[in-house]
């Protein structure tokens, strides 16, 4: 049987959109899955070096790994309204060139945010640290993700919605693409759609039993956050829209790639469904 290791971040839409698989509800003959939980910018680099076969990625990282990797249709995540938070300490006014923590190099919220202040002061950090950072002074401010967007210390307030950066740089009503999957291209092709449907089909699933699901995740302490937040979080990242990509969904990744050529980011511009997984390679064969 083929081991395959899936490498997530260790939040809990993450791990509530794979765990389906953990606990074998779902599976694929012949495979016996296993996972790693790595910080995304940790996830981002392995993915430039091809570390693993699937792993979770920022979408603003996609392009730099296009070669190498298909952009997965499932485990998405994406901002409604909502998503990272740049916050400092309650009263402060930020200068032009303030210092601030981000979460990583390649992820979505850092090159939008060095879009919209090129001045400021950048230093990387583990995203765990962040809040503790601004707290401690160290940053003038930082941008949050993850649960700590609902969680952060009440001594912090909110200088801007990395939502409200996304809407003024998108220049129209898109949802703001955060994260999602990408499986090497070097698989067999007939794998690669097989190993797409499975994890859909473990997403389906979360979905379909997200209360007991959800409960089992609290029982053995697999996520950082209790019952209500885990709930009010879920339906912010791992909700009905995480399960496929939508026409929406592939507009506002290919505005995000947009914008990153558009400064710099990227040698060439590039559209997310031209880098897919052909699944009506199945259909073919069956002809």
């Amino acid at each position: 049987m083929k081991k395959t290791l899936i490498a997530h971040s260790p939040d809990a839409d993450d791990i509530f959109m794979y765990y389906a698989i953990k606990f074998g509800w779902v599976g694929m003959d012949g495979v016996s899955f296993d996972n790693i939980a790595k910080d995304i910018q940790t996830l981002n680099e392995d993915a430039l070096n091809g570390v693993y076969d699937i792993v979770a990625i920022s979408f603003a990282l996609y392009p730099h790994i296009k070669e190498d990797y298909a952009p997965l249709r499932t485990a998405v995540s994406f901002g409604e309204g909502y998503g990272p938070k740049v916050i400092k300490k309650k009263g402060l006014k930020l200068k032009r060139n303030f210092k601030v923590a981000l979460s990583g190099e390649h992820t979505t919220n850092a090159m939008l945010f060095r879009i919209k202040f090129p001045d400021a002061r950048i230093t990387y950090m583990n995203f765990l640290e962040i809040e503790q950072a601004v707290l401690d002074g160290k940053v003038d401010a930082g941008v949050l993700i993850h649960e700590s967007i609902l969680t952060y210390d009440s001594e912090l307030e909110v200088e801007i919605e990395m939502w409200d950066i996304w809407q003024e740089l998108a220049g129209k009503d898109l949802p703001l693409p955060l994260g999602g999957m990408a499986i090497r291209r070097s698989l067999p092709l007939n794998k690669a759609i097989d190993y797409e449907a499975t994890l859909t089909k473990a997403v389906q699933v979360a979905r379909d039993h997200k209360d007991r699901l959800s409960a089992m995740l609290i029982e053995r302490d697999l996520v950082r956050i209790n019952a209500a937040t885990l709930d009010k979080y879920l339906e912010l990242y791992a909700n009905d829209e995480s399960i496929s990509l939508s026409d929406i969904q592939y507009q506002a990744i290919d505005k995000l790639f947009e914008l990153g050529y558009k400064h710099g980011f990227y040698d060439v511009q590039v559209s997310v469904q031209d880098y897919l997984i052909p699944t009506e390679y199945t259909e073919l064969r069956k002809g």
